[in-house]
């Protein structure tokens, strides 16, 4: 279980005006940290001001902003992540922007350093955003900084509802086969690991698998939400062969594409599994499939009739 520290330094998360930033954000204020965030300078921080979080105006591209942003704290947790985020600088985010946070974090000499990085994402060269957050792992090893890497993966509220509200239209959106199981996560219990990963007993290096008690496919997914709600939920899928041809078309010009493309035909391996052995040992019970799908469709649902 995770250990404790007194310390009144800050805490600074990178991305906290994210979706899963801002609850890593509302996790560690839960615990009693301080906060500092990081926030481009044209970025709406009133939300975060409002909760007494500190703002250190920055850019992951600008070396000198991390390295003033880092002074006096005690921990950095980072959920920033260009794949996500898109524009035209997401891939210098997630490879210029990755290696700067380590450098930054060297010179400021940080206590500890939690990368959100992403299941298997060392087995997966193929795959650019999974593989720009295994290079960010080596380059913090590299460097020396004191670091834990949480691995989760694939974010099930963000990939269930991505078009549309499963329980309102009856259906969900899928790339690749719906009958292949997969580890996902849920974003409100990773943000809460992420938290408690600042003070875990854990030793630096350590790569740690974040997910369920066992992969899910999506069909069962579906099925699950629907017995659920009393609802029947379809899964339309599009072929990963499919989206693979159009992704190497469009990748000249889109590449986030040609990479989401690449990353489902990977989920068609049925490689991306999680050890949640560590996971059990630092956090606490491991989430069962069953509990989270069942939370996550009462958010839904309440979603729904809002």
């Amino acid at each position: 279980m995770p250990g404790t520290d007194s310390t009144a330094l800050p805490v600074l998360v990178v991305g906290a005006t994210g979706s899963l930033g801002s609850k890593v954000v509302d996790e560690l204020l839960a615990r009693g940290k301080k906060v500092r965030a990081l926030a481009r300078p044209t970025s709406d921080t009133s939300r975060l001001e409002n909760k007494g979080v500190e703002i250190a105006r920055g850019d992951m591209l600008d070396l000198d902003s991390l390295v003033a942003a880092m002074n006096g704290v005690d921990a950095v947790i980072t959920t920033a992540a260009g794949y996500t985020r898109g524009g035209k600088n997401a891939d210098d985010i997630d490879t210029i922007g990755n290696a700067n946070l380590a450098e930054a974090a060297h010179r400021t000499g940080i206590r500890r350093f939690v990368l959100t990085s992403i299941l298997t994402s060392d087995q997966t060269p193929d795959v650019p955003h999974f593989w720009h957050k295994k290079l960010a792992e080596d380059k913090l090893e590299q460097l020396g900084v004191p670091f834990l890497a949480l691995r989760p993966g694939a974010f099930l509220d963000q990939i269930a509802s991505a078009a549309v509200n499963p329980i309102d239209k009856g259906r969900m959106m899928w790339i690749g086969k719906t009958t292949i199981p997969l580890t996902f996560v849920h974003t409100s219990d990773l943000a809460a690991n992420l938290a408690a990963a600042v003070d875990a007993d854990a030793q630096a290096g350590e790569r740690i698998d974040i997910g369920w008690d066992r992969p899910v496919s999506m069909r069962e997914v579906a099925q699950v939400m629907g017995a659920r709600t009393g609802k029947k939920i379809k899964v339309w899928a599009v072929p990963a062969a499919v989206a693979r041809t159009a992704g190497a078309a469009a990748g000249r010009f889109m590449p986030l594409l040609k990479d989401m493309a690449a990353m489902f035909s990977y989920f068609d391996t049925g490689r991306y599994v999680a050890d949640p052995r560590r996971q059990e040992e630092l956090f606490g019970p491991v989430p069962t499939a069953e509990e989270a799908l069942a939370r996550f469709t009462d958010e839904l649902n309440t979603a729904q009739h809002r």
